[in-house]
């Protein structure tokens, strides 16, 4: 079947930054799609970061506006849904993996409809590939046109048509999204969409757009009714919180402006994620560090301790700037866990490069890190550096040394509060003891605890009794 290319990815257009105002949408549901899933159902794959699970949330909620039920069964499902991640080759891979695997799926159910949505989708050569080489994918849409879905899944049912829509644009802000939340007790709140940063290894700007803001009140609304509902915890999701209300052009209001009005709601938890070190500046401190509800655990990607390999990564920071940063956080927050991002083996990177990664990651005593191997994703300038001198092998050796030092502070990290008494928010039942239940503490920690289920969804004293590299024992403390 010949497909129906509405809009296809272009990186060149994504690429571009002309407008400088953001656009609003207020979604509008269409009741002539409202039964269109009846008595059908759906899956959804979601791979990546906390923005795609919070597209998912929408992507759930769109789906449920059609009267389309959740299925954890592929056997039994009419629709299958994949919102993808494109941030390292590994994750696409795993898409397409899947993807394969569908074929046969597809095979013995003909009427079977699969969707690919996601950062992946606004790539050229995915696109290109799903074409050519997978059939059995029915329809592509893009990050910036979740909220048509709806109107493309129509399409694909009701004209049997094979379907690409992929908006290469700026972006826009749309509100008023359906969702269907994962969680009673723990909510995401997008705060911006997009990333101007351009971090030479980074495919993100160009799958998400630019930088652009939501409007305080709308953040501060769902902020507020989500604690009406009785949710503990909030989590602003940007891929750089810091450069919230920088684009606004018609009024000043920054993300320590956000911070210290949202920690005003009645709402026990309030965490964020990412930060760019760049952007993240004395008033954001201060707001941490004067609210409650604020949570004292950063997650501060620095990606290398190397100043020559931050200017070839573009970051715009360097090596001194950050471990300044870092001691400010120390110095106002004394209690609060440090976490990071750190990519090894990237192009021109020797091995006095590396042990300044090395150096700075037990200097900033950090309690976690994600770690990685520079991964070329195409279209990135980064993609055509060529460094011979980095062999597999060397990247590997440079991983393994690197998380040993990592483990360290992971291990340093829990250590911290044995036989100490924190406060826990319990989450739910351990996955791996049914009798054992879960949360985590103000500074992230993930704390295992026998108690009754009375206890999920209630933030209550702990008594740490072990703690290990990757999480802690304790006992409920009585009331």
């Amino acid at each position: 079947m010949k497909p129906v290319v509405i809009n296809s990815p272009d990186q060149t257009k994504e690429r571009k930054r002309l407008d400088k105002d953001n656009h609003f949408i207020d979604y509008v549901e269409n009741n002539k799609f409202k039964d269109l899933g009846k008595d059908k159902k759906y899956y959804l794959y979601t791979y990546g970061c906390q923005e795609n699970e919070s597209d998912s949330e929408k992507i759930r909620g769109l789906m449920e506006s059609m009267s389309f039920s959740k299925c954890d069964n592929l056997d039994e499902t009419d629709v299958i849904l994949m919102n993808t991640c494109a941030i390292r080759k590994n994750a696409e891979d795993k898409v397409f993996g899947e993807l394969g695997r569908l074929k046969q799926l597809k095979r013995k159910k003909p009427e079977l409809i699969v969707g690919l949505g996601g950062c992946m989708a606004q790539e050229e050569s995915v696109v290109n590939k799903i074409l050519t080489k997978y059939q059995n994918v029915d329809f592509v849409f893009g990050t910036h046109n979740l909220h048509n879905l709806p109107n493309l899944i129509a399409r694909v049912m009701e004209n049997k048509e094979r379907v690409v829509d992929v908006l290469s644009y700026e972006g826009s802000v749309v509100e008023n999204v359906p969702l269907v939340r994962e969680s009673n007790i723990k909510a995401w709140i997008p705060i911006m969409y997009g990333c101007d940063e351009f971090c030479t290894y980074c495919i993100v700007p160009y799958t998400r757009g630019k930088e652009r803001s939501r409007l305080p009140e709308n953040i501060i609304k769902e902020a507020t009714d989500l604690a009406n509902q009785g949710y503990k915890e909030i989590t602003l999701l940007g891929q750089n919180v810091n450069a919230y209300g920088k684009d606004f052009t018609d009024r000043t209001y920054d993300f320590a402006d956000l911070l210290n009005d949202l920690a005003k709601i009645n709402i026990p938890r309030i965490r964020f994620t990412t930060n760019n070190p760049k952007d993240f500046d004395d008033r954001q401190i201060e707001a941490v560090k004067n609210a409650k509800n604020i949570m004292n655990a950063i997650h501060l990607p620095v990606q290398s301790g190397s100043n020559k390999v931050l200017k070839k990564m573009n970051r715009k920071y360097s090596k001194e700037s950050y471990i300044e940063l870092v001691d400010k956080l120390y110095k106002a927050i004394p209690d609060v866990s440090i976490t990071t991002d750190i990519i090894v083996a990237f192009p021109y990177e020797d091995d006095n490069d590396f042990n300044e990664t090395l150096d700075l990651v037990k200097r900033c005593k950090f309690e976690g890190a994600f770690t990685f191997i520079f991964s070329k994703r195409e279209g990135t300038p980064a993609a055509k550096y060529v460094d011979e001198n980095i062999t597999e092998e060397i990247a590997y050796q440079r991983l393994y040394k690197l998380n040993e030092v990592v483990n360290e502070g992971y291990k340093n990290g829990m250590m911290r509060f044995l036989n100490k008494t924190v406060k826990v928010l319990i989450e739910g039942r351990s996955k791996n003891q049914k009798n054992v239940l879960m949360g985590y503490t103000e500074n992230n920690k993930l704390v295992n605890v026998l108690g009754d289920e009375k206890y999920i969804g209630q933030i209550v004293d702990v008594k740490i009794t072990d703690a290990k590299t990757w999480s802690l024992d304790g006992e409920i403390v009585n009331e």
